[in-house]
């Protein structure tokens, strides 16, 4: 089963904050925006099925994608869902309820990172917080694009500095965990030493 982290109520307001530069608009016009500014990353990492539809149908095809066919928490409609299974990619499906990181997610990024192939992360229950585990885990030189709901798309380039206000973030979160010692081993996976 694994370790979970829940977000506490206390905790809820850092996650507005954005951690990375808004691109405002929707669809094809904000993917248009973002594509000037990609370059060349080490991994791209899409989060959620709007923004992953929306650079897919512009042939912009990330390393790795995370997907739940939903959108706003409602199914997404049937034009996106399709839209977001290309072939080509491998499959993992996690179970990652909302507002919470499961180790199953964690094991997930850690694998996609590894593969010489495109992923495709099919979360089962929701993928809302899938953006945070990505940026902390992602090697320098990636880029992470993530929806936020009704203003554009978020574009964060990974940097050493960037990984480190995530850390900062993920230790406040653990810190109000009731049971923080049953994640240690998820701790060691998110901070990027693997599990013997």
């Amino acid at each position: 089963m694994g370790g979970r982290i829940s977000i506490p109520a206390s905790l809820r307001p850092l996650l507005r904050k954005k951690f990375g530069v808004l691109y405002k608009g929707s669809g094809e016009e904000t993917v248009g925006k973002v594509s000037g500014d990609l370059g060349d990353p080490i991994k791209l990492i899409s989060v959620g099925d709007v923004t992953t539809f929306h650079l897919l149908k512009s042939n912009i095809i990330p390393d790795i994608l995370v997907i739940d066919d939903k959108t706003h928490r409602q199914p997404a409609c049937e034009q996106m869902i399709t839209g977001t299974k290309q072939s080509g990619f491998k499959e993992l499906v996690v179970n990652n309820p909302a507002g919470s990181i499961t180790e199953e997610l964690v094991d997930a990024f850690a694998e996609a990172l590894d593969s010489n192939r495109r992923v495709r992360i099919f979360v089962q229950g929701e993928e809302d917080l899938a953006s945070l585990p990505a940026i902390m885990m992602a090697p320098a030189g990636s880029v992470v694009l993530y929806g936020q709901p009704g203003e554009g798309m978020m574009f964060v380039r990974i940097t050493a500095s960037k990984k480190e206000e995530m850390t900062e973030l993920i230790d406040k979160i653990i810190d109000k965990q009731h049971c923080k010692e049953q994640l240690y081993t998820m701790w060691r996976k998110l901070y990027g030493y693997q599990h013997n």
